[in-house]
C-alpha cells in the first residue's frame, strides 16, 4: 500500500572523515504511528533526523520521508513536516500570537485559514487568554505547547520531535505527550526522540540507538519479551548503594542497577546466583528484604542492549 510507510530508510550511513555518525541503519515507520528512537548522547539520533529532513547528505544508504526521496526532493519534505527542537525555535520578544502568525507565514498559511489554525492550537495547547503575552515571559511548559503550536499550523502530515521534553516538568511533559496522543489519532506520523524510560513505553513502536547502529527494534512490548538476553533480579534491601558497588566488583553479572531504592541484576541463570548474591550482601552486612526475578523494564533491555553493542564493538576492534 503506497501510503502504508510515512519513512523507509535502508542502509542509511553518514561519516564524517574516519568518524562513522550513522552506521547502515534501516527501519520503517508506519504511518500514523508515535514512533521512539532511542540513544545516549552522541548515539545518532539528531544525524538521522537531519538526514531524513534533507539538511544532511547521507554518506550511503537512501530514504524516503512521505514518498519523497531524501536527496532528490528535499523541499517536498520540509513542505509536508513539521520539526520542534529541544530548544523550542521561538522568538522571545514576540507574543503567542505574533509567533503563530510569524510561522504561518513561513508555511504560507494566510487569511481564515491561519485565523482557523490559530484558534485550534490556542484551544488545544490550553493557550486561549494568553495571545498576547510575550513568550519570554511564559514557563517552560507554556513555551513547549507554543513551540508544538507552531510545527502544526501548515497541519504537516509528519513531525519531528527531538528531544522536546528535556528540561521540562513531568506534569508539563504529561500534558505534551496528551496533545500528541491526539494528533496520532488524527493520522499525524510522529518521530520523536527521548531518553525518558517511561516516554518510551508510550510510543507505538521504536528503535533503540547506539554507536550510529540500531541495536533493538519493535514495539515496547516485543523488546522487552524478545531482546533482553538473560534475566532480571530485582532486590530490595537496606543500603542499595553498598549492594550496588558490592555485586558489581564481583563481575558476575551483566549490569547491575540502581532503580530508586532497588537493586536490578541482569544476567544469566540468576536464579542459580540467589544464594551468591545472598553471600555477597549479607558479608558487607546489607539486609536484603526482598529478591525476586522480575520481567524486564525497557530501561533494563536498552542497558543490556548497550552494553551488548559495546562488548559487540570490543570484539572487532580486537580483531
Amino acid at each position: 500500500m503506497e501510503n502504508e510507510y510515512s519513512v523507509v530508510a535502508e542502509e542509511l550511513t553518514k561519516e564524517f572523515g574516519d568518524f562513522t555518525a550513522v552506521d547502515h541503519i534501516s527501519f520503517r515507520i508506519t504511518t500514523g504511528e508515535i514512533f521512539g528512537f532511542l540513544g545516549p548522547n552522541g548515539s545518532g539520533k539528531t544525524t538521522t533526523i537531519r538526514m531524513l529532513l534533507g539538511l544532511l547528505r547521507p554518506t550511503k544508504g537512501s530514504a524516503t520521508v512521505l514518498g519523497y526521496d531524501i536527496e532528490r526532493d528535499p523541499e517536498q519534505i520540509r513542505k509536508r513536516i513539521g520539526y520542534m527542537s529541544q530548544q523550542f525555535s521561538l522568538y522571545n520578544d514576540l507574543t503567542v500570537s505574533e509567533n503563530l502568525n510569524f510561522y504561518g507565514g513561513v508555511y504560507g498559511v494566510t487569511g481564515k485559514r491561519l485565523r482557523d489554525r490559530k484558534d485550534y492550537i490556542l484551544e488545544m495547547a490550553n493557550l486561549k487568554g494568553r495571545e498576547r503575552e510575550m513568550t519570554k515571559n511564559l514557563s517552560g511548559g507554556w513555551k513547549q505547547r507554543l513551540a508544538l503550536g507552531t510545527a502544526i499550523i501548515h497541519e504537516p502530515d509528519m513531525l519531528f520531535l527531538d528531544e522536546p521534553t528535556a528540561g521540562v516538568d513531568p506534569i508539563s511533559r504529561r500534558a505534551f505527550w496528551d496533545l500528541l496522543y491526539e494528533l496520532s489519532d488524527q493520522g499525524t506520523t510522529i518521530f520523536v526522540t527521548t531518553h525518558y524510560m517511561d516516554e518510551a513505553e508510550h510510543c507505538q513502536s521504536l528503535a533503540f540507538i547506539h554507536l550510529g547502529r540500531i541495536v533493538a527494534r519493535g514495539t515496547p512490548q516485543e523488546i522487552k519479551e524478545t531482546i533482553m538476553k538473560g534475566q532480571v533480579m530485582e532486590i530490595d534491601c537496606a543500603n542499595p548503594d553498598l549492594a550496588l558497588s558490592t555485586l558489581r566488583d564481583s563481575s558476575l553479572f551483566d549490569e547491575v542497577a540502581l532503580y530508586g531504592a532497588l537493586i536490578h541484576v541482569v544476567g544469566a541463570d540468576l536464579e542459580a546466583h540467589r544464594s551468591t548474591i545472598e553471600h555477597l550482601l549479607r558479608d558487607k552486612r546489607v539486609e536484603i528484604r526482598g529478591m525476586d526475578i522480575i520481567a524486564p523494564s525497557l530501561e533494563d533491555v536498552f542497558i543490556s542492549s548497550i552494553k551488548e553493542e559495546d562488548r559487540r564493538v570490543g570484539r572487532e576492534n580486537a580483531e
